[in-house]
């Protein structure tokens, strides 16, 4: 059976709110404004350095300006992060049941998320999923982050399977891009944060109505 590789954030868990609250502590440490959910959006996706950054330029404030530390703001926003990391994000439906049909089924699952690698286990053991991967990887467990490809590449090595044999599961040009640079099929799901404009222009496989359509798609392409 399959290895199949699931994004985190907008995948699995709607955790914007709770990426918005983040974002809006650490912004109020630092005297600015908080933002809206609309916002954050579009920072979404390459991780919390790429996250904070970005939320710092919104409020006009330079990452590399002379006398600013940017490193331990960056560490207070973790912690914020920390702070934050269950309160509303929720799973989205059909996730559960689908997980464990599909691990039933002999399909060995992963996780490739942007997130930091510490929140990872922490977040999927709150929803009681995290007992069906066999391996996760953050946004920091190696020294390359999608949309490089070689997070993909290093899952497929690691359970010895063919990259054209596998299959990414995500919601944003970045999950798309790492795919394609690795050779692995790859669906989208609707329900994320890349929409149907960002899956216009970065077109996956197929755009997928919800979880539950996942067994089918492999099925589809000869991968269960």
């Amino acid at each position: 059976m399959s290895l199949i590789i699931f994004d985190l954030d907008g995948t699995l868990v709607d955790s914007r709110p709770d990426l918005v609250r983040t974002v809006n502590a650490a912004m109020a440490e630092l005297d600015r404004p908080a933002v809206s959910a609309a916002e954050v959006g579009p920072w979404i996706g390459r991780g919390s350095r790429v996250l904070f950054a970005s939320a710092l330029r919104h409020h006009g404030l330079d990452p590399q300006a002379p006398g600013f530390d940017l490193e331990a703001a960056f560490q207070r926003f973790l912690v914020h992060y920390g702070d934050n990391l269950t309160v509303d994000t929720v799973i989205y439906p059909k996730v559960a049941e689908t997980l464990s049909a599909l691990k039933a089924d002999g399909h060995t699952l992963a996780v490739c998320t942007n997130k930091p690698e510490r929140f990872v286990a922490p977040l999927l053991a709150h929803f009681g999923i995290g007992g069906h991967f066999s391996a996760l990887l953050g946004g920091d467990s190696l020294p390359q982050r999608k949309p490089d490809p070689e997070p993909l590449r290093h899952l497929a090595r690691r359970f010895g399977q063919d990259p054209a044999r596998c299959a990414m599961v995500g919601d944003s040009r970045y999950d798309i891009e790492a795919a394609r640079g690795a050779g692995m099929p790859v669906a989208g799901l609707d329900h994320g944060y890349g929409g149907a404009e960002e899956f216009a222009e970065c077109p996956p496989d197929v755009v997928l109505a919800g979880f539950a359509q996942i067994p089918a798609w492999l099925r589809e392409r000869g991968l269960a």
